[in-house]
């Protein structure tokens, strides 16, 4: 199970003699240990008594196993952590195999590995009789989930749909980080009940995020050279690519939905507002689709996902000039992107 799911479901774990976390974000990891933790000594605490912690490097097998059948004066269970366990588990597969099928019922042995490959004997039977806890990386609907429900279940707050996806555009996808975001935006708020889009515009992100809007604002104004100039200043900052394409992506897709649903006869700046525009922002936007005219701006879509391919690979343009002829274009320059 993935250990969103985990963590809903910590029963799971009960008379389960063998673990296995992998993937590669930490945060679901640790959040996944301590649950480990709770359910076997009894409490979340890194330094709990029955906890014993395993570098892989060097490791064999019978320290491993001594450990797990070990009984300690101070708890009557304990829980083995082998850390970075790849190569510990392709030197003593058998061994663990062995184990898996008759394991300690007083000890839960937990394997932290990067990768794990399904189709094993060893994995079919942690399947079978064991616990495997996925600890991938989420994005997309995945991680505006995770964050929604992370806002309502830890911090109380109800975290707006628009605003849940700002937060890892500006922030990354790190679930650690996105967590410390939120209990800022959770005090910030303070006696308010929903976090929304202004509050993370305003707290997530730092100067990267002020400059990327003040980028956002010039093209819309049409002010070229000073969107390039911010553009330039992430750039030199290390911003990756990527990100700086997120935030635009972020703004100039809802003025193409808006643009495409006034094509079908509606009002322009009521259908500005339903594709979640700023109400402040809506006449300067419109402002802006007036004078891009209709054909650039029906192309907007097309053309972020051209500039998205090719920062992922698809161009041999170097990824500041990429980002300097999107920009150009989105300003209403005359330009074809290569």
């Amino acid at each position: 199970m993935h250990a969103t799911e985990f963590t809903r479901k910590p029963k799971a774990a009960d008379g389960v003699g063998l673990a296995v976390l992998h993937g590669g974000e930490r945060h679901l990891k640790s959040t996944s240990l301590a649950l480990l933790c709770q359910r076997v000594l009894g409490t979340s605490s890194d330094e709990a008594i029955g906890l014993t912690k395993f570098a892989a490097k060097d490791l064999d097998f019978k320290t491993v196993r001594d450990e797990l059948q070990m009984v300690s004066m101070f708890s009557d269970r304990k829980l083995v952590l082998v850390e970075d366990a790849d190569d510990f588990i392709s030197e003593f597969r058998s061994q663990l195999e062995s184990y898996a099928e008759k394991p300690s019922h007083r000890s839960l042995l937990v394997l932290d590995v990067k990768t794990w490959r399904k189709n094993t004997r060893l994995a079919k039977k942690v399947d079978a009789d064991g616990l495997e806890i996925e600890c991938s990386e989420l994005d997309g609907g995945r991680l505006t989930k995770w964050l929604t429900q992370q806002a309502e279940e830890v911090y109380q707050k109800q975290l707006d749909p628009q605003a849940a996806q700002l937060i890892p555009t500006l922030a990354g996808n790190s679930l650690g980080l996105l967590d410390q975001e939120l209990a800022k935006l959770a005090s910030y708020v303070g006696d308010r009940t929903r976090i929304g889009e202004e509050d993370v515009r305003t707290l997530v992100g730092g100067w990267k995020a002020e400059t990327t809007w003040s980028m956002v604002d010039a093209i819309r104004d049409g002010k070229s050279g000073q969107a390039l100039a911010c553009l330039n200043k992430l750039l030199y900052a290390g911003e990756p690519a990527p990100k700086i394409l997120g935030g635009l992506n972020y703004v100039f897709k809802k003025f193409a939905i808006a643009s495409e649903l006034s094509r079908k006869g509606g009002n322009l700046q009521q259908a500005l507002k339903e594709a979640g525009v700023f109400p402040r922002d809506v006449s300067n936007v419109e402002k802006y689709l007036r004078r891009i005219r209709r054909p650039r701006a029906e192309a907007i879509l097309e053309t972020l996902a051209k500039a998205d391919y090719g920062l992922k690979g698809g161009s041999r343009v170097p990824e500041q000039l990429q980002l300097e002829q999107l920009v150009l274009w989105l300003t209403g320059v005359n330009i074809e992107i290569v």
